[in-house]
């Protein structure tokens, strides 16, 4: 079976929480090699890790500092928590940012947020960038051309997405599992490597697709049950 990292989606959230410091050191116990987690910017420039822009009985998080964030909603880390709690781990961070969300924002500040922060913890942190918006990843590249960064994607053309993302020189693409359904995952996983992309599905939770879409190359799988992945791996 080829070597696929097996990334917990928004942590290991099955067992705990999705994208909290529980799911994501649960994730880690099981095995996983990484996990992926989403990030809004707040008020006062903080990232946090929620799936949506707003929760419920709160409003928005970007209208709120990280403080109120912190008394309204405990269990939200903020990204330099969640970065501590995976250490060792691959984390794949979702920046939501996209035209018609709540918080939505041509400045990208949430990008540059996300760079400065990395800069301050010293490069320590193995993180691979992704958004749906193209734009976000474009601005995490013009800062820090280091960064490893993909092309988040459902609903369109996995290999035109490919070819998108390479020229703009983005390293990944991560398609949605129904994209690459049955035959169409051989051309486009071999097109993604012919163009030096990785490919990371997501979510991917049933043993026989883990192990379809490992036999036909894709790099990693995003996935809610990190470890039937890796049994279904054989890991």
């Amino acid at each position: 079976m080829p070597n696929v990292l097996v990334v917990a989606h928004r942590g290991a959230r099955r067992v705990a929480p999705e994208n909290t410091l529980a799911a994501f050191t649960a994730a880690a116990a099981q095995g996983a090699d990484g996990v992926e987690l989403d990030v809004h910017r707040t008020a006062d420039g903080v990232l946090v890790v929620h799936h949506d822009a707003a929760a419920p009985g709160f409003g928005v998080l970007a209208d709120h500092p990280a403080a109120e964030v912190r008394r309204g909603l405990p269990a939200v880390p903020t990204l330099e928590e969640a970065l501590e709690a995976c250490a060792g781990l691959l984390v794949n961070v979702e920046v939501k940012n996209l035209p018609g969300d709540a918080d939505f924002d041509p400045d990208e500040r949430a990008a540059v947020a996300l760079v400065e922060l990395l800069h301050a913890r010293g490069g320590r942190d193995d993180v691979l960038v992704s958004s749906f918006n193209l734009a976000t990843i474009d601005r995490v590249r013009h800062l820090d051309p280091e960064l490893a960064t993909g092309f988040l994607t459902a609903g369109v053309d996995a290999r035109e997405a490919a070819t998108i993302a390479d020229g703009r020189g983005h390293g990944a693409v991560h398609p949605h599992v129904h994209s690459l359904a049955g035959p169409a995952a051989i051309p486009v996983v071999a097109h993604s490597h012919d163009l030096g992309l990785a490919v990371n599905v997501w979510t991917v939770n049933a043993p026989d697709e883990i192990r379809r879409l490992a036999d036909a190359g894709v790099d990693g799988v995003i996935t809610d049950v990190p470890d039937q992945a890796l049994a279904a791996l054989g890991r």
